[in-house]
């Protein structure tokens, strides 16, 4: 029996939650006294197959011709293939939700999603979760043979574990009648389910025409762009940008709030940051109440006054 892993990877590189997901099934694998075997579909370079073992996998199975987006033909070979493992370890992303809600019924495996902490006890499976919007942490204890966990995004730290890889790659061309229609290419921008410092703005900054101090400080922290829901829908930011409830769930370890009320929809998008700093004008805005630091004030005199100060810090 090994423990699996499955990676993700964008333009032919493991994105960053691969390697926190990678870390944390080695943290497993090692209770297990298992190795820890890692998968991967469509084109990665090989560089970055063999990065893996930094984190301690010790075998990786590359089937470079499935399309990483096909999930019916991704969680078929899962099955097929990889059913003798017990332990199935995922990175909590819209991706890896269309093939672990598949598995578990084909594996009649225990499914637990937005995992946090590591495991709680080895026999039976305990960990902890994020519930209720991220409002509330349950201890969650699996009561099958086969277990899959997601782990939530920036929850868990990355650990060097030093291995020897062995890389298999498979050429099988197999897929469903899913056909992908167009692809949109990746930007320069960083992710917002990877990002660790998020400045986010919402309908206080008055129009699209003001979001230049937005990606300036942004640019500045190293830092992803969000928006609340109203921005979004009016059309003056992509709804790639739309965090909130209908809109992408983030966990970065700083999430800077701009001009945003607060509604509850928007905040179980954010509840899982570390830390929360709000700046608004209303002193009774509900996001107060989920602050770590607030400023109260206006955004078009807070935020120059910020890029300034980090400039200066940075000469």
């Amino acid at each position: 029996m090994s423990v699996l892993v499955y990676t993700e990877s964008w333009n032919n590189v493991f994105r960053k939650n691969t390697y926190e997901t990678v870390s944390y099934a080695k943290t497993i694998s090692n209770e297990l006294s298992e190795e820890l075997y890692a998968i991967s579909f469509g084109e990665v370079d090989r560089l970055e197959l063999e990065k893996l073992s930094t984190y301690g996998v010790t075998k990786v199975y590359s089937f470079t011709k499935i399309n990483k987006g096909d999930s019916q033909t991704v969680t078929s070979i899962i099955e097929n293939e990889f059913s003798d493992s017990k332990l199935f370890i995922f990175s909590n992303t819209y991706t890896s939700k269309m093939i672990t809600s598949r598995l578990s019924i084909r594996l009649k495996a225990a499914l637990i999603t937005n995992v946090v902490s590591t495991v709680n006890s080895i026999d039976p499976l305990t960990v902890k979760r994020q519930s209720f919007s991220s409002k509330a942490i349950e201890k969650v204890t699996a009561k099958t043979n086969k277990v899959i966990l997601s782990i939530a995004p920036n929850s868990y730290q990355l650990i060097e574990n030093k291995s020897n890889i062995e890389i298999k790659i498979f050429d099988i061309e197999k897929g469903s009648d899913l056909n992908i229609l167009s692809q949109e290419n990746n930007t320069d921008k960083i992710s917002l389910s990877e990002a660790e410092i998020i400045v986010s703005a919402g309908r206080g900054l008055k129009g699209p025409e003001n979001w230049g101090m937005i990606e300036e400080l942004a640019s500045l922290l190293n830092a992803a762009t969000a928006c609340s829901k109203p921005v979004s829908d009016i059309g003056w930011r992509p709804h790639s940008e739309h965090v909130g409830q209908t809109g992408k769930a983030v966990s970065p370890n700083l999430y800077i709030a701009i001009g945003i009320s607060g509604a509850i929809q928007h905040l179980a998008g954010v509840n899982s940051s570390k830390n929360i700093v709000v700046i608004n004008t209303d002193s009774e805005a509900p996001f107060f109440k989920a602050a770590n630091y607030g400023v109260v004030g206006d955004a078009f005199e807070v935020i120059p006054k910020m890029i300034e100060e980090i400039k200066k810090s940075s000469l």
